[in-house]
């Protein structure tokens, strides 16, 4: 058996009920299944996809529900020297440690940045963090001071 083989069963196709073509048709009386009054009723109906009946559709509404997140944006929180001055001399300082410490409340997705403000007046190691470019060479002239 194969689809060339098949037979239509009988009744499976009916035909299309035509409207307004006398009461004989079977949808022909007086209203022919469009209701009483109204827009969808009257000759020559045409509402356009997304029409509300005047009211602000939704199309036009969704941009003021809320904003944009951007699916590429890093979460990367900047800190200067200065937030370093509070550890001991000698240790090595993970961006854990600065959320022990509490100079960050919790710990970003994309990690944490050293930048080149303030003054380092401590001799730390340091592991784990990004570094600018100037904050990396600042890091590797100071004496005592490296990155693991």
């Amino acid at each position: 058996m194969n689809l060339s083989n098949l037979t239509k069963l009988k009744g499976t196709k009916s035909k299309k009920i035509r409207l307004g073509r006398g009461i004989g048709s079977g949808k022909g009386g007086h209203t022919v299944g469009f209701g009483m009054k109204g827009q969808k009723s009257r000759s020559g109906n045409s509402i356009p996809v997304g029409f509300e009946g005047g009211q602000l559709p939704t199309y036009r509404k969704l941009p003021t529900f809320g904003g944009f997140n951007n699916p590429t944006k890093k979460d990367i929180v900047a800190v200067s020297f200065s937030d370093f001055n509070s550890f001991d001399d000698g240790i090595t300082v993970t961006p854990l440690d600065l959320v022990k410490s509490k100079r960050l409340k919790k710990l970003p997705r994309h990690g944490v940045k050293i930048l080149n403000s303030g003054a380092l007046l401590k001799k730390l190691s340091f592991e784990g963090f990004a570094y600018s470019k100037t904050a990396k060479e600042k890091i590797e002239s100071l004496p005592g001071c490296s990155i693991k």
